[in-house]
């Protein structure tokens, strides 16, 4: 049986089209790999690509991906409302099909060898591939970004997992590990005020005492003339979506705010959305197995 493993890699690259294209086109009509899906962000300056195949071809695309986006990013000049420290930010790998953690933690390693030595890029091992419980939690690795990053690699205790403590000068530092389905879920207040954003994010977010497996920032989408909580839900089975959509909303009120929307960024699971439906349609006993798509996959 074929092994399924899928990849999530972020770019800190959303507004110039060409140099999208040419990263999206590593992952395209590669044999053993499929291209899922691709978004971009013009104020977090940004762009995620999913793809899933099997490991060795998945490896090959995502080690020519980042080689391009090395080519194309200069960090020197980068601007986003999106926290990055790379060109590439982040690269998780995910098992999908007869894949375990075991063997996509293995993958994420391999690759991580490969970037380093071939592009001199610096690698930190994170999620289940850390071997220091500090470097789990992308987002103490990321403090500090692209702009701070050579200062905190002088300190020992942030030494890359693989290369010099040095960055590159161009393309930084990037994450790579591996993890379970992640939901990228962003929620959208009427009003410009990032302070306001960043209080409600503080007040649903883990870290800060709010949901348990919920990260989230606040960003400023000033094209729109908006802020949003942007949010990473790193296990939707234990706090589902809805939860968080609705403590938003609750904590909005507070300053007056209102939700005027929300968005996935990327592919979302179908049992996180079932759920969703489910609380809101006051489905009773219902299950992912009577929706019909689910039965005709099976």
């Amino acid at each position: 049986m074929k092994k399924i493993v899928e990849c999530v890699p972020n770019f800190s690259e959303g507004r110039d089209g060409d140099k999208i294209e040419q990263i999206v086109a590593s992952f395209r009509e590669r044999e053993g790999v499929k291209l899922l899906d691709y978004q971009k962000d013009a104020d977090h300056n940004r762009l995620v690509v999913t793809a899933a195949g099997e490991p060795e071809a998945l490896k090959d695309a995502v080690i020519v991906a980042v080689g391009v986006a090395i080519e194309l990013i200069d960090m020197r000049s980068h601007q986003g409302q999106h926290p990055r420290m790379g060109a590439v930010d982040v690269i998780p790998f995910i098992p999908v099909k007869n894949a375990t953690m075991e063997e996509a933690i293995e993958l994420s390693k391999v690759v991580a060898k490969s970037v380093y030595e071939k592009y001199r890029l610096p690698v930190f091992l994170y999620e289940a591939s850390a071997a220091d419980p500090a470097r789990q939690d992308l987002a103490n690795i990321r403090k500090g970004q692209f702009e701070g990053m050579p200062k905190k690699l002088k300190s020992p205790e942030w030494k890359p997992d693989f290369g010099e403590a040095k960055i590159h000068p161009t393309a930084g530092v990037v994450a790579i590990g591996a993890r379970m389905p992640l939901v990228a879920f962003n929620v959208n207040l009427d009003t410009d005020n990032i302070e306001i954003a960043n209080a409600i994010a503080k007040s649903v977010r883990h870290i800060s005492g709010g949901l348990s497996f919920c990260k989230a920032i606040g960003i400023s989408l000033k094209e729109r003339g908006i802020t949003q909580v942007s949010m990473n839900m790193t296990d939707f089975t234990k706090t589902p979506l809805y939860r968080a959509f609705e403590l938003v909303r609750i904590e909005a009120k507070r300053y007056g705010v209102n939700v005027v929307g929300s968005e996935i960024v990327g592919l979302v699971p179908m049992a996180a959305l079932v759920d969703t439906a489910s609380y809101y349609m006051g489905l009773e006993n219902f299950s992912i197995a009577q929706v019909l798509e689910a039965r005709i996959m099976e």
